[in-house]
């Protein structure tokens, strides 16, 4: 069995999690997400305790089983607390604005790259080169995180780019002149 699926899931205060037709809803402070369950995995829920259980011993369940519980214990900290990323833009004339639902960024190329932030994520920029990145679902804002880090990733001569807070680059030595 998976030991991450038996483990019991206590909800945070304030985050109710409803079980319909095969479809999980947890709703919070900060608002609400779903997730279809798989065909033969169940949840059990009693008094702010979820527990994942899987129908029979087959390989498509057993898969799903931590999975699943992992999905909702993300979902309960999304609608209660919600997900931040912090980057940083390090660079000579590079900066960042958020106009309506479009981050600008110039990074030396002729043109800004433009990014469409999208539903679900907001971004903030601050002092123009550190971006937050926020919303309930931790997925989509890993990858919102990631495709904005991927426009420009940290370069290890220079050290130049977008990378994470927090983020350690190895820098490499340039030539050397004799």
């Amino acid at each position: 069995m998976s030991r991450t699926g038996q483990k019991p899931l206590e909800t945070p205060r304030g985050v109710e999690v409803k079980v319909e037709a095969g479809r999980v809803e947890v709703q919070g402070a900060k608002g609400s997400l779903s997730l279809d369950l798989p065909p033969k995995i169940g949840l059990i829920v009693e008094q702010g305790v979820v527990r994942v259980v899987r129908d029979d011993q087959s390989r498509e369940a057993k898969s799903a089983h931590g999975l699943i519980r992992t999905l909702i214990q993300n979902m309960c900290v999304g609608v209660s607390e919600g997900f931040v990323k912090v980057l940083e833009i390090q660079g000579v004339g590079f900066n960042a604005e958020v106009r309506g639902a479009l981050l600008l960024m110039n990074l030396g190329f002729p043109k800004p790259v433009e990014y469409s932030v999208p539903d679900g994520v907001s971004v903030v920029v601050e002092g123009g080169t550190v971006l937050t990145v926020s919303g309930l679902d931790k997925a989509k804002v890993g990858d919102a995180a990631a495709k904005i880090r991927s426009f420009y990733p940290v370069e290890p001569y220079k050290g130049k780019g977008i990378r994470y807070r927090g983020e350690s680059v190895r820098r490499k030595a340039g030539k050397k002149v004799a």
